[in-house]
């Protein structure tokens, strides 16, 4: 007799194991899809859009007007470290996590040839920013982790902003989006439940990503811009941006 659910987390370690078959080929960004990314990263090669060594149009956009300026950074899913390794290079003190050390080993040789420095971690973000990468941020980057969590890690998710994301602090977000032109599974949360199966990634609609991230303030949501490929930026039109803020602390 199996009776292991005692906490919220029991029942959110629960629920992951819906997603988590390996006869799935499942891209869950916690801790149960390390083998899955592993695998992703090992053929560097392969012409995967975000293998490149570039930084996000839009982030690069946030920096270059000011609406970020360096302090403390943490790239949650930062891969093989592009977003951080920009950061980095422009003033940030920046903390980057990964589920796979395949990725994060990846990383580390980019950020030793660039001569940047970055401290990186493998692990699931939601353990490690409950233990080791402790805020306060100054700013929360995502590109590509968010949108591989299923429905119940949102909960975790929005707890980890409440925790760690700095009184005045962004977060930075680029994800699946959904409608003409997007990209991701448009099924509705429950239908994923029956299924048990994120279909590589969900997409959402801006209404849901201001509802789901509603405590904080709007600063830009739009299309990511398509750039070329002689562009020293990243840019695919089938992602969101988006740059949400946090409020300032009341003066005492």
């Amino acid at each position: 007799m199996d009776r292991t659910v005692r906490t919220v987390e029991d029942v959110l370690s629960l629920l992951d194991g819906l997603f988590a078959s390996p006869s799935r080929g499942h891209r869950l960004a916690t801790g149960d899809g390390r083998d899955f990314w592993d695998r992703f990263y090992a053929d560097r090669s392969r012409p995967v859009p975000f293998f490149v060594a570039k930084p996000d149009e839009n982030l690069a956009a946030y920096v270059e007007q000011g609406l970020v300026t360096p302090g403390r950074a943490l790239d949650l899913g930062c891969g093989a470290g592009r977003n951080a390794l920009f950061l980095a290079s422009h003033g940030f003190a920046v903390d980057a996590v990964d589920l796979s050390p395949v990725a994060v080993a990846w990383g580390e040789e980019r950020a030793h040839e660039a001569g940047v420095e970055v401290r990186f971690r493998c692990g699931d973000a939601f353990t490690l920013c409950a233990t080791e990468l402790i805020g306060p941020y100054d700013l929360i980057v995502d590109s590509g982790c968010f949108h591989h969590l299923p429905p119940h890690r949102r909960v975790s998710y929005v707890s980890l902003l409440d925790r760690v994301l700095a009184p005045g602090g962004h977060l930075a977000l680029t994800t699946f989006a959904a409608g003409e032109g997007g990209a991701g599974s448009e099924l509705a949360d429950a239908d994923l439940y029956r299924e048990r199966e994120l279909h590589g990634g969900l997409a959402y609609t801006p209404d849901s990503l201001r509802w789901i991230f509603s405590d904080l303030v709007e600063v830009e949501l739009r299309r990511m811009r398509q750039e070329p490929p002689d562009s020293p930026l990243f840019g695919v039109t089938f992602l969101w941006t988006a740059l949400f803020r946090r409020e300032a602390a009341p003066e005492a």
